[in-house]
């Protein structure tokens, strides 16, 4: 983890031990403004341009899950259309570089061309064609490139999903424990021009289920999903972790249940998935300035 300035570390960090023994109050969750324009989908994992005015998300249809593109145009978003790169297989979870120059998805699509699609293994068994890699795709004027799969250093396993990126190009992912098959999230930090060997996070232990963290451009606190406690049986509810001049803080649980968490470019609205389906949204700073 990158540490922030030694002032914001010890703001955070007073922020953080506050957060651990006066949570704040479960925010009330309305449904993402573009969705209620777009009518009943499945849809979620929304992540933004760094004007705001572009989105691109996770659309599932069927056993189909592709990732869609819409455009805002005044106070209306555009009906969404399927993106250029998402032609192979499936498609999920695309996380925006915040400074907007490429895009990081995961997908089941071979490795290779001509290959089989990936087989996953997550809730204590295989998961035939439901496996995932990530892949970067870079932004060429208001287009796209073709995805280039990641170093097998993070494709290590082909359960790799839901990912951030730091604005110093370090990566936070999803991925199964080596030992335990359990969710656990992981960091791999951008150094030398290259994304290193993956660290497991130190609250994420391999053996509660933990997923789809969403971390602040500067490294400064990370939202997340998980089904500890006190998160209802067969739920995963959302919670954040915050920088410390000591690492990361203990998790504090945020209330709404929900999963693959987004952050506004502002910082100002968290996004979630949540039921019924469909993309949600809470009021972020409150979490920031308790």
């Amino acid at each position: 983890m990158k540490k922030a300035s030694l002032a914001l570390a010890l703001v955070l960090g007073s922020c953080g031990a506050f957060a651990q023994t006066n949570p704040p109050p479960s925010p009330v969750a309305t449904m993402f403004s573009a969705e209620v324009q777009w009518g009943p989908q499945t849809d979620a994992s929304p992540t933004f341009t760094p004007d705001g005015n572009t989105v691109l998300f996770t659309r599932r249809t069927g056993t189909s899950r592709q990732i869609m593109i819409s455009h805002k145009q005044g106070d209306t978003w555009s009906q969404p259309v399927v993106a250029p790169f998402s032609n192979v297989g499936n498609s999920i979870a695309p996380a925006m570089a915040p400074d907007g120059s490429y895009l990081i998805f995961a997908s089941n699509r071979p490795t290779t061309a001509g290959g089989k699609s990936l087989d996953g293994f997550f809730a204590g068994k295989a998961q035939p064609e439901r496996g995932g890699n990530l892949w970067r795709v870079d932004r060429k004027g208001d287009g796209w490139g073709t995805p280039v799969r990641l170093p097998d250093i993070i494709n290590r396993s082909s359960s790799t999903y839901d990912m951030s990126i730091a604005k110093d190009g370090s990566l936070y992912f999803t991925q199964g424990d080596a030992k335990t098959g359990a969710f656990r999230l992981y960091e791999s930090a951008f150094r030398n021009g290259s994304l290193q060997a993956p660290e497991p996070l130190p609250f994420s232990d391999g053996v509660t289920e933990d997923y789809d963290p969403a971390v602040a451009p500067d490294q400064s606190f990370l939202v997340f999903s998980s089904e500890r406690a006190p998160t209802p049986s067969g739920s995963a509810d959302l919670f954040i972790v915050y920088a410390t001049a000591n690492g990361w803080s203990a998790p504090v649980h945020i209330g709404p249940s929900g999963f693959q968490a987004k952050l506004s470019p502002d910082l100002s609205t968290l996004y979630f998935d949540n039921k019924p389906p469909g993309i949600w949204t809470i009021p972020l700073r409150p979490l920031l300035t308790h």
